[in-house]
């Protein structure tokens, strides 16, 4: 004896297929679209801006931090110049600035 639930219908078996072919046609699409050039090239800028805007926020929040530390250093709580530490970075800086322009004026003599 056999089971009759088994048994498929010439229009079951169509239908199934039908659906296959479209389930199967839908993953090619999806497919092309995937390795499609331009979604390949789309997903590598897209990979690249993301390191660039990462990178660029770490040196953001790097350069910000060592900015608050020379300024916390040269600025009291309260706001106002220390001018006790003020000074002698100025007096480096000119004199740097003193020694570059000496330099420079020599290598064109």
């Amino acid at each position: 004896m056999s089971d009759t639930s088994d048994i498929r219908t010439p229009a079951q078996i169509e239908a199934d297929i039908k659906r296959r072919r479209e389930t199967l046609a839908e993953t090619l699409d999806e497919i092309g679209v995937r390795v499609h050039p331009k979604t390949i090239v789309g997903d590598a800028k897209a990979k690249v801006v993301a390191k660039v805007d990462n990178s660029l926020g770490r040196a953001y929040v790097g350069a910000n931090r060592v900015v608050s530390d020379v300024r916390a250093q040269l600025v009291s709580e309260d706001g106002a110049p220390r001018l006790e530490r003020i000074v002698p970075v100025a007096l480096v800086a000119v004199g740097l600035v003193g020694l570059l322009a000496l330099g420079s004026r020599r290598r064109k003599d």
